[in-house]
């Protein structure tokens, strides 16, 4: 149905849905490296160097590659996609949820905001699931060799692509129409229809904008990481928290369908008031 409202789900990748960093899976132990010592070098380097943390970590993946020889290419990257490994649910989740959203009359779409590499998402088991990938990726010449950042998405740059979501300018060449003036009552999907999910710290300046426009902010955690979490409930900079936990029943699907429950009569609500002015007019 054409007509449709539209609800969008925006996930960060790394430790929302899958467990950890994505280059952890194949790529790092491909140099012979254990995952905090390829971070390390990453790091170190982004400091010395007073650089953007994302670039220094993607020049580093091509440092390290050439190093031992190992061409970095896409399809070596998307390869690495397909030892990613999820949390409980996940491959499920995306279906049970449109469903859900089809039953109230709205139609559901996931994209993601991340950091990590839009080459290993589209060679994970979930990539056909999102409407589209945000996230950073690199230019490759003609023979296949990574010779740019085609998009870097570090923390903050994060929310640029919520505007593009809210709008629907999804090409990230086209700034002229992302900037243009739109009324609110012609964006594809408001910001009250937006739900976000993220694990942390980088996820923060996303989750304030949902919390500021209308959408809903929801933390998932590991062991690991909770009581950062609970920090950022207890600091009022999510709506929600959770175990990374997305099998049927859980307290996050519960929670997620009520939330889309409410944006569907909301929509409904506004649609019947809408109506009833144009009756009048």
């Amino acid at each position: 149905m054409p007509n449709q409202p539209i609800i969008a789900l925006l996930y960060d990748f790394d430790k929302t849905l899958c467990t950890q960093d994505m280059q952890n899976y194949a790529f790092i132990p491909s140099l012979g490296l254990a995952p905090g010592d390829f971070w390390k070098i990453a790091n170190d380097f982004g400091r010395q160097e007073k650089m953007d943390s994302v670039l220094a970590y993607m020049y580093a993946m091509i440092r390290e590659s050439e190093k031992r020889g190992l061409p970095l290419t896409r399809q070596r990257l998307n390869h690495c996609g397909r030892n990613v490994s999820f949390f409980p649910g996940v491959t499920g989740w995306f279906e049970r949820i449109n469903r859900y959203g089809g039953l109230l009359g709205v139609q559901v779409e996931h994209y993601v905001i991340s950091s990590g590499l839009r080459e290993i998402i589209e060679g994970s088991a979930i990539a056909g699931e999102f409407k589209e990938i945000y996230a950073s990726e690199f230019y490759y010449d003609g023979e296949g060799n990574p010779t740019w950042p085609r998009l870097a998405v570090n923390f903050t740059a994060k929310t640029q692509f919520v505007y593009r979501i809210n709008k629907g300018v999804l090409d990230v060449s086209d700034d002229r129409t992302l900037n243009d003036s739109m009324p609110d009552d012609s964006k594809r999907v408001p910001f009250p229809n937006m739900i976000y999910l993220g694990d942390g710290l980088s996820d923060v300046p996303c989750m304030k904008m949902m919390r500021a426009y209308g959408g809903q902010a929801i933390a998932v955690y590991q062991a690991v990481n909770r009581r950062g979490v609970e920090q950022l409930l207890r600091q009022g900079r999510v709506d929600y928290i959770y175990p990374a936990d997305y099998r049927e029943g859980t307290e996050l699907e519960i929670t997620v369908k009520n939330i889309i429950r409410k944006m569907a009569v909301s929509q409904q609500l506004y649609e019947e008031k809408a109506s009833q002015l144009r009756a009048i007019q």
